[in-house]
């Protein structure tokens, strides 16, 4: 399996790890979970799990590091201050990883992003703010409500807008329209060990709810009773629903 290891920098100055899976097909970008890195999705089997598609030159997957040190887990800062510079993580991720996928992947205009737990977050966010890049988001195990990860302070604009739960609720005119037309999401969570105390449960049945009410088109997928919030459910998970994208 081809792999490499690529350092990138935004125009802005942030930098972080690209870690790309595979020859040719389909481009996966792919969010850690919190405090994660670029080569944690291949530490953790979901490369191994996608392994036939990789090789099959369906798919390529690329994994990033996460900036939620300083941004969303940055624990002694209010919520807006991490939500402002979740900024940097953005610019990096539109300005540096995006031109690095396309030229990979011989120019190809669409790529699917993909995470679980708050790489679903991710996922979903990038995904929603920025259709025009990333068309197909695969959420697993997310929480997409930034107000319930232990935080504080007075909320405004960074904050809205960097919260699917709030924003989406939202949505309306000819935005609203083209993301109908533009957008397609797969939310899967389990029902077992961890997934209520994360959160994940109710929210990703909320986002279903509003998916619903708004007319974008997606999926649910709820699994069993033991299914946990942990990283063989996710194994599972992916490969049973990548195929069908790639």
């Amino acid at each position: 399996m081809r792999h490499y290891m690529a350092e990138l920098y935004s125009p802005a100055g942030a930098r972080g790890m690209l870690a790309a899976y595979g020859h040719y097909g389909r481009p996966v970008l792919v969010f850690p979970t919190e405090n994660g890195h670029a080569r944690e999705f291949a530490d953790r089997g979901l490369v191994a799990a996608a392994g036939d598609l990789i090789e099959a030159g369906r798919v390529k997957l690329y994994g990033v590091d996460s900036f939620d040190a300083g941004t969303w887990s940055a624990g002694d800062l209010p919520l807006e201050e991490r939500a402002r510079r979740h900024g940097a993580y953005e610019s990096w991720i539109v300005d540096a990883v995006v031109p690095h996928i396309r030229a990979d992947s011989g120019g190809a205009a669409e790529i699917v992003v993909a995470g679980c737990s708050m790489g679903a977050f991710h996922a979903l966010n990038f995904a929603f703010k920025r259709a025009d890049l990333f068309p197909l988001a695969l959420c697993f195990s997310g929480n997409y409500d930034p107000t319930s990860w232990r935080g504080w302070g007075e909320q405004g604009d960074a904050l809205y807008f960097n919260n699917p739960m709030a924003y989406v609720a939202n949505l309306h005119g000819d935005h609203l329209d083209w993301l109908r037309s533009r957008l397609s999401v797969l939310l899967v969570c389990g029902q077992g060990q961890w997934e209520d105390t994360t959160g994940s449960l109710a929210s990703t049945r909320r986002m279903a709810e509003l998916l619903t009410a708004r007319g974008v088109r997606h999926e649910l997928d709820l699994w069993g009773f033991d299914v946990p919030h942990d990283w063989p459910s996710w194994r599972a998970q992916l490969a049973h629903h990548l195929p069908r994208f790639c």
